[in-house]
């Protein structure tokens, strides 16, 4: 059973029981059904009370059934509301801790509703790209009126109990800190006796000028909703229980969210919601797997993004202490760290108070014996081999023993670098993404000799300071890196053959990222990628490149840093002008090379840019380098502005279909740099097959 049963005097207690947010999945729905329809059959009870077991009322429907035969299987949660609403005895919602989404829908079909201070109320199915399907655009304004309402429903924002207390929603706050079951027994014996029941639906939504706020509604969530078409369904849902009757609302409400789950927006959205939880688990690392501690952390390099780094344990509450080889160097570290800090209390989102703890756990030192206790050292030197080896070799000499040694590295071999100590075990790559402090995205990189204890370690870090971790294999760039070499490639090609920086940016941000590639290049530095072209210049002669990009760094056009790069800047401006010099460079270079320039639409941009993605990613997945498509998706999404909306390169390219795909792939293998373009096998034989990658 996932809902438990018992009778305390004459009222009956059904408690959802369904680890770990009582997800109203078809057993829960089953038992609590079968548990409504006793309570009904027993003379001896007078009311009924719903409440869930552990820490939540309810989360809400079980996201797993949507688009399944599960969801559509009686009971439905229609038909539990129903029943909960057409109960002959009064039922009383007893909610605590989290009630949210169809657990709200559930607890707005009751008759009654008691809850305690500090319970999470939301419908938050917006974010999912859904709106709430149970009856929660109709009832919720007819408990909280139609500008409360709508605002949770379109935002999906929770909001405590105790900031709706006084509202119809609520018939009693109990106390903080009483038991929740006996509070509403209490309350559902006192009401047991009155008739008729009341019931949400019977009410009215009431506002002075209805129709004035839904027309400014509209309008403002339109525009706020970009791409996602599930916002402004959410206003037209909620419009509806002011201008329909109440079963109208009701099936409008569910035309609209049947219409909402068939789309690619929120599909794309309900995979990444399952892939960054996917992400955390590793096949071969059981979810008992010992951790160890990580009390206190240092950092080697206090640059950018050592100072980011760093951040991240101090707003996680973790001491940390940043080692430099200069004091100058540290102090200016240090320095940056405390104006971040700063500049975030004067924005409004960080109390002084908090700001100055955090600074607080954050020291800094010349001496690695300073950092010999840390539980944790993190290594974010220069990307160069034997810089990683000297700092390696210093850390496998001064580091307590279980300490974890991890290095920021972000397209080099962690293999070798585990090699240069004793304790490769004990070794593990921990690539964060600039600035390390504010992205999401934690590259997790196990070696061949990484321990078991050491990666579930890792993957516990991340969630504790709040990052999306995604375990990759060792490989050159491992998965984001080398996955955007190719994008980056293909843009310059794209140079070479008749567009411009602003036109292939343009384009790609049309598509829905956050940055095309030429500023992006600009934002991180153009002399990061001139430093990788030159080592693979060694490593890898036959990988060829557009020059465009060195000829640009040739003049010290590094980007923002610089003033100039891909594009040209004012000084305190960070607005991107295109660069007379940088177009007639790449128009020259084109001459040099003998190709006639053409012009090149943006659907053939965004094709190369994406689509070379993809194809390395199949790579990267039949290697095992990702342990899943998702896990690609969610590098992409969390750390380099793939549009949220198309669910990563992945999932965007099985929404595609995998057979367009590989033909425009081989299209592209037979034009300029063809080699580029070589089909992915897992990509030839899953469209062959007429699969998908996250099938």
């Amino acid at each position: 059973m996932s809902a438990d049963y018992q009778v305390i005097d004459d009222v009956a207690v059904i408690t959802l029981n369904n680890p770990p947010v009582n997800g109203l999945g078809l057993a829960t729905r089953t038992a609590a059904v079968e548990g409504l329809d006793r309570a009904a059959q027993d003379p001896a009870v007078k009311a009924i009370v719903i409440t869930g077991a552990g820490k939540a009322f309810s989360g809400g429907a079980d996201i797993r059934e949507f688009n399944s035969p599960k969801a559509l299987t009686e009971p439905t949660l229609h038909t539990l509301i129903r029943t909960v609403e057409n109960s002959a005895k009064p039922v009383v919602a007893a909610i605590h801790t989290v009630c949210m989404g169809g657990g709200l829908e559930l607890a707005l079909g009751a008759n009654y509703r008691v809850a305690l201070p500090g319970a999470q109320i939301a419908l938050p199915e917006v974010k999912l790209g859904l709106l709430p399907g149970a009856g929660g655009t109709q009832r919720l304004p007819r408990v909280l009126g139609l500008e409360t309402a709508l605002d949770m429903i379109v935002t999906g924002t929770p909001v405590l109990s105790d900031k709706l207390a006084g509202t119809l929603l609520f018939d009693e706050l109990l106390p903080a800190g009483s038991d929740v079951v006996a509070g509403a027994v209490a309350f559902a014996r006192r009401v047991a006796g009155v008739r008729p029941l009341p019931k949400v639906r019977d009410r009215q939504v009431g506002h002075p000028d209805a129709a004035g706020f839904l027309a400014a509604a509209r309008a403002r969530v339109k525009v706020a909703a970009g791409p996602f078409p599930a916002p402004v369904e959410c206003v037209e849902t909620v419009a509806a229980s002011v201008e329909k009757p109440f079963e109208e609302g009701l099936k409008f409400e569910r035309e609209r969210f049947i219409h909402l789950t068939q789309t690619t927006e929120s599909k794309a959205l309900r995979h990444a919601f399952f892939a960054e939880r996917a992400a955390s688990k590793v096949p071969d690392v059981p979810a008992d797997t010992p951790v160890r501690a990580i009390r206190s952390a240092a950092v080697v390099g206090a640059g950018t993004m050592g100072g980011g780094i760093a951040m991240n344990f101090a707003n996680a509450g973790i001491p940390v202490t940043i080692l430099e080889t200069k004091q100058e160097a540290l102090d200016k570290g240090l320095a940056t760290i405390r104006m971040n800090y700063e500049n975030t209390v004067r924005k409004g989102k960080l109390a002084a108070d908090k700001a100055g703890e955090r600074v607080d756990l954050i020291r800094g030192t010349l001496d690695y014996a300073d950092i010999a206790q840390a539980d944790i050292v993190i290594e974010a030197v220069f990307e160069d081999m034997d810089v990683k080896a000297s700092v390696f070799r210093q850390l496998d000499a001064a580091m307590k023993p279980g300490a974890i040694l991890a290095s920021n590295t972000s397209t080099l071999d962690l293999n070798r670098i585990a090699a240069f100590t004793a304790r490769p075990q004990d070794v593990i790559g921990l690539h964060f993404f600039s600035p390390a402090n504010v992205m999401k995205l934690l590259e997790i990189v196990r070696g061949a000799a990484t321990g078991k204890d050491v990666l579930a370690t890792a993957l516990a870090l991340a969630k504790k300071i709040r990052k999306t971790g995604v375990v990759a294999g060792v490989c050159d760039g491992f998965i984001g890196n080398r996955m955007v070499e190719q994008y980056i490639r293909q843009a310059g090609f794209l140079l070479d053959e008749g567009a411009l920086p602003q036109q292939v940016d343009a384009a790609i941000e049309a598509f829905g990222f956050a940055m095309g590639p030429f500023r992006m290049g600009d934002l991180a530095g153009n002399d990061v990628g001139w430093y990788i072209r030159k080592r693979r210049a060694v490593e890898s002669p036959d990988l060829k490149y557009s020059k465009t990009a060195d000829l640009l760094c040739e003049q010290g056009r590094f980007g923002q840093k610089t003033g100039a790069g891909w594009y040209d800047y004012q000084a305190g401006d960070r607005t991107p002008r295109p660069s007379p010099w940088v177009d007639d460079m790449i128009v020259r270079h084109s001459q040099d090379l003998g190709i006639e320039r053409r012009a090149i639409s943006d659907e053939e941009i965004v094709e190369r840019l994406v689509y070379a993605l993809v194809n390395e990613g199949a790579r990267i997945l039949e290697e095992g380098i990702a342990l899943r498509a998702s896990d690609i998706d969610m590098v992409y999404l969390s750390g380099y502005g793939f549009p949220l909306f198309r669910g990563g390169p992945m999932f965007y390219a099985d929404t595609v279909g995998l057979p367009t795909v590989l033909a425009a792939v081989e299209k592209y293998a037979r034009g300029y740099h063809g080699e580029a373009w070589t089909p992915a096998p897992l990509l030839v034989r899953l469209a062959g097959e007429g699969k998908t990658f996250n099938g």
